[in-house]
């Protein structure tokens, strides 16, 4: 009925969602920097192992996120590191806690906009991915700290 009306919604759609994605790459980029951080000051070898399995998650994210903002736009992204890691274990954990619970809804909001049903799993998965590494960082955090 409204066709202008209707192309302008799209493009102002798209631009959001292109954005958005954008700014997911660049929280996965700078978790995996993060994270390798995170692992080089854990005090054991399991939970060395366990960031670094995490971490391992956040590369998947960030390749499938990548992928799909090529697609999107036909550009490669530029991802940027736009958090600073701590460099303290403790506040290393407490950090990851948090930002990956803030993903989780990130990410289903992200889902809920997107128009194609790959886009729509691909984020609702890594949301879920994001929930278990939030339980994880948890446990990490109360095993050491939470005496």
């Amino acid at each position: 009925m409204y066709p202008q009306f209707y192309s302008y919604h799209r493009i102002n759609h798209d631009i959001h969602i292109v954005n958005d994605i954008a700014k997911a790459i660049n929280g996965e980029y700078s978790a995996i920097a993060c994270y390798a951080q995170l692992a080089e000051i854990a005090p054991t070898e399991k939970e060395k192992k366990r960031i670094l399995e995490i971490r391992e998650d956040e590369i998947r994210h960030y390749q499938i996120f990548s992928a799909i903002y090529m697609n999107l736009t036909g550009k490669q992204p530029t991802p940027q590191i736009n958090e600073t890691c701590p460099k303290v274990y403790k506040e290393g954990l407490e950090f990851a806690i948090e930002d990956e619970q803030k993903t989780v809804d990130f990410y289903l909001d992200i889902s809920d906009k997107a128009q194609d049903s790959y886009t729509k799993k691909q984020f609702r998965r890594a949301a879920a991915d994001e929930q278990n590494h939030a339980v994880w960082f948890l446990y990490l955090y109360t095993k050491f700290f939470g005496r």
